[in-house]
């Protein structure tokens, strides 16, 4: 097969990872910087170009796009959508899980728990939001965070709200959401490929240190799911109807609590720490639905 890689960066692990297990199983593959590509829409249809030349006879994409090129890289894999390509990653489920406050929307709306949250757009409401969370300590969030950046946790509501009237001030919107002391700074990353379970570790937060992302200095193990987490990650997963995802989880005292829906998960932590080559699952799913 004729399979493209939508990523700023061939180098990059998981970029990489996808490029050589799509190799080893005999594909053409190539990997196309998606914003330098040119959308052609017109009287010939729709054409796609990069580097000045027409890519076509493409049988499928994986799309890699990072939260600052979201709306371009959704524009592009859309174009190859209406092209009557098969992308690993959809462009309007790529855009309903990357904005948090429609992806916990969707979560709760079919019956998926998330952590307490309230979004507030004006300082006037800031108190009575803290109030509807709980006591603090409290985390607060911008819509766009990834990799913990634009996450910080306020221990009194006066920090709090002189954190958040600082976001809003910005022209920010931001999350306000509950703390979940008994997850003591651990969570789960589940990987999901067509609707199953293909990996999973814990990642365990630096000392000192309440965000577990493993680019924040995080460790991670392998880890047994119980049976209520398995079904709730790929419960999260179908409801943003994502084929391909990261689902994140937190133990709780009230069961597991769905933290985000990831639709461009990194490979190197979750390949790393379980030694489960996802790349070639996520390649063997492209040969099951491409053309």
């Amino acid at each position: 097969m004729n399979i493209v890689i939508l990523s700023r960066n061939p180098a990059l692990y998981s970029t990489h990872s996808l490029h050589m297990a799509a190799r080893r199983r005999g594909h053409f593959v190539r990997v196309i910087d998606h914003m330098r590509c040119e959308l052609y829409m017109g009287v010939r249809g729709l054409e796609l170009y990069y580097q000045n030349e027409l890519v076509e006879n493409v049988d499928a994409i994986i799309p890699r796009i990072g939260a600052s090129a979201t709306s371009y890289g959704a524009a592009v894999i859309r174009h190859f959508e209406l092209t009557r390509v098969f992308s690993v990653v959809k462009s309007e489920p790529l855009l309903r899980s990357r904005d948090k406050r429609t992806c916990m929307q969707y979560l709760v709306a079919h019956g998926l728990k998330v952590p307490d949250s309230v979004i507030a757009s004006e300082p006037g409401e800031l108190e009575s939001a803290i109030k509807r969370v709980g006591p603090p300590p409290v985390i607060i969030k911008l819509l766009n965070s990834t990799q913990g950046i634009g996450v910080i946790k306020a221990d009194t509501v006066k920090s709090a709200e002189s954190i958040i009237e600082g976001f809003l001030r910005l022209k920010q919107k931001v999350i306000l959401q509950r703390f979940i002391k008994e997850s003591n700074g651990t969570d789960l990353r589940i990987f999901i490929v067509d609707d199953k379970i293909v990996a999973s570790m814990q990642r365990i937060a630096a000392e000192g240190e309440f965000r577990s992302n493993l680019h924040r200095g995080a460790v991670a193990r392998k880890v047994t799911l119980t049976v209520e987490e398995r079904e709730v990650a790929i419960r999260a997963a179908r409801t943003m109807k994502l084929k391909v995802a990261g689902v994140d989880l937190l133990r709780s005292s009230k069961g597991p609590l769905v933290l985000e829906v990831n639709a461009s998960p990194g490979l190197e932590g979750i390949e790393g720490t379980t030694g489960i080559d996802v790349a070639g699952k996520i390649i063997q799913f492209v040969e099951r639905n491409a053309r």
